[in-house]
Order: structure tokens, then C-alpha cells, then sequence
């Protein structure tokens, strides 16, 4: 299932299938030192995906103790979390369009092959509004 998200991402994107998995474990670490309802619900839907995000977290540095995490979750946290983000997308070589264009893709291929809605918008990935917390609560 995560080889048949990352091949998705790539063909929507126009990544190779290497840059759409580190984008992927990229996004998915972020969801997750957010503990957003998205990267529960992606955790429990695709096997590997959580592995995948830990394994980006380890590559890029992202802390992991549970004070840090906590911390993470404030709205300054939020802030520098979305940052960091960015930063290791634009490293990956996506521009703002294209990370523009990566959120909704995940989106898209998450209802179109496990019917999750929801999610495909920043505010998603490192927030949460009722739609993605019932999305979440659907994937249980």
C-alpha cells in the first residue's frame, strides 16, 4: 500500500518515486510531532507509514522525546514544525506550488482507495478541524 501511495505521488506530481516517499515520510513526521488526527488515520490505513515517518524523523533530526513533542503542539511549536517542513521539502527540490500540489494528492488518493476525507490542506496536517478528527475517528 505505501509503494502504491508513492507511486501515486509521484505520478501526480511529477517526482521520482524516491523524492514522493521522502516527501511522503516528510509530511507524515510532521503530522505526526503534531499529533494530528491525519497521521493517525494514515498510520492505521497504509502499513509502513509510521515507520516511514519515524525514519524521516531520524534523517532530518526531528526531536523525539515526549517534552519535545509537547512543545511541538503550542502554537509556536505548530509554527516552527510547519517551517521545518518546508525547509526539508524545498531541500527534497519542491517549490511552493508543488508542495501545494503534494498536500491534495495524498488527500485525493487516501478517498479514492481507503474513503478517508478530510485532509489535503496544511491546516490538516499540523491542526485539526472536526472534518479530520471524524476522518480519524473513521479509520479506527
Amino acid at each position: 500500500m505505501l509503494n502504491d501511495l508513492t507511486a501515486h505521488l509521484a505520478r501526480h506530481n511529477g517526482l521520482s518515486e524516491d523524492a514522493s516517499r521522502q516527501a511522503l515520510g516528510i509530511v507524515l513526521n510532521a503530522a505526526e510531532r503534531q499529533d494530528s488526527p491525519f497521521a493517525t488515520a494514515m498510520f492505521k490505513t497504509i502499513p509502513g507509514a509510521r515507520a516511514l515517518s519515524a525514519r524521516t524523523g531520524s534523517t532530518i533530526g526531528a526531536p523525539v522525546g515526549e517534552i519535545a513533542r509537547l512543545i511541538e503542539q503550542t502554537p509556536g511549536g505548530k509554527r516552527i514544525v510547519a517551517q521545518s517542513m518546508i525547509s526539508e521539502l524545498h531541500k527534497l527540490g519542491l517549490d511552493h506550488k508543488a508542495i501545494g500540489l503534494l498536500l491534495p494528492s495524498i488527500s485525493t488518493y487516501m478517498d479514492e482507495h481507503h474513503a478517508l476525507v478530510g485532509f489535503g490542506h496544511l491546516g490538516d496536517l499540523i491542526g485539526s478541524d472536526l472534518d479530520a478528527v471524524a476522518a480519524a475517528a473513521q479509520a479506527a
